[in-house]
């Protein structure tokens, strides 16, 4: 039974995600702000050239904030006395990016006071953030509203990094995103990278019931990771060890190689439907960069707010 209502549920925001993709457009701001999407390119080329991170910055805040609530900027809000917001809850403490933001968002308001939420800035952001890396320079449907709540409890269904493949499914097919897009998306994290808290189960043995090193993980790797990563620390490591600053195929070629960093990154290898997509992706960089723009646009359309529906948040940070 429980099974059949995620099921229903799953279904219900597919179709509500479908009707709202046809009220998203590509140059929603060509006659009211034809500048908007100029001003945000300028700002994420400043900000990823003084700091090639800020690239897989900008387009993890996209993610973090469509998975918890919808598309509609809520992560991008302060706490305040009486409130914890999202970005201050545990799985988001490491996010950045939200001074490029405010950049971008005072020099639209400039060029065009009230006009361009601060979700479409995140989605505009996020594609010339993958753009900048290498990956392709893909046309967003604007239109978004902003929200107006942002709650640390919400946070909770975001993907965990020791998720399984179930898991996972479960978790994008709550957004109306399939198990294909699930793998697609995670090829996000050939740029960027992780805190050792987020894998050191994985040398340690906690991620293992019978002790000792992930057996998912090649040794060297293991041995490697084990150096980058001193007791009493929590530095940051590259998700893609080859070319972390470069959006290519290397995630998957590293999760071939039993180089996934995170456990649930290697996760893809051991099931056989998502393992022949990381074979595929590994192996046609063209057919991921395609596949992940698609993915990404539909991504872009989880639970927005369009129409008379939100509103415009002058300040990103204030609700």
């Amino acid at each position: 039974m429980a099974v059949l209502h995620l099921q229903a549920a799953a279904v219900a925001v597919l179709l509500m995600a479908t009707g709202l993709r046809a009220q998203l457009r590509v140059g929603f701001y060509d006659s009211s702000c034809p500048a908007a999407e100029i001003i945000v390119q300028q700002e994420v080329s400043r900000a990823v050239a003084a700091n090639p991170g800020l690239a897989a910055g900008l387009l993890r805040l996209h993610f973090h904030d469509c998975f918890v609530g919808g598309c509609d900027a809520s992560v991008l809000i302060d706490s305040t006395k009486g409130n914890t917001a999202e970005k201050d809850a545990g799985p988001n403490l490491s996010l950045r990016g939200f001074e490029v933001v405010d950049r971008i968002k005072a020099r639209v308001e400039q060029a065009c006071f009230g006009v361009v939420s601060c979700a479409d800035i995140l989605a505009f952001a996020a594609r010339d953030s993958v753009a900048l890396a290498g990956g392709n320079a893909y046309q967003v449907p604007a239109g978004r509203r902003d929200g107006s709540v942002s709650r640390a409890s919400d946070t909770s269904n975001l993907p965990p990094p020791t998720a399984n493949v179930a898991q996972l499914t479960q978790i994008f097919g709550t957004k109306g995103l399939t198990q294909k897009e699930m793998v697609i998306l995670s090829g996000a994290h050939t740029i960027g990278s992780s805190h050792c808290s987020s894998f050191s189960g994985r040398l340690s043995g906690s991620a293992t019931t019978a002790g000792g090193q992930d057996p998912t993980m090649d040794p060297a790797y293991v041995a490697q990771l084990a150096r980058q990563c001193p007791q009493g620390g929590d530095p940051l490591v590259p998700m893609d060890y080859v070319s972390p600053n470069a959006f290519d195929e290397g995630f998957y070629k590293g999760v071939m190689a039993n180089r996934g960093l995170l456990s649930s990154d290697q996760a893809l290898l051991s099931d056989k439907n998502t393992a022949v997509q990381v074979v595929t992706y590994a192996n046609d960089p063209a057919t991921f960069q395609a596949d992940f723009a698609a993915a990404m646009v539909k991504m872009g359309s989880v639970g927005v707010l369009t129409g008379t529906s939100g509103k415009v948040r002058a300040n990103c940070r204030v609700a």
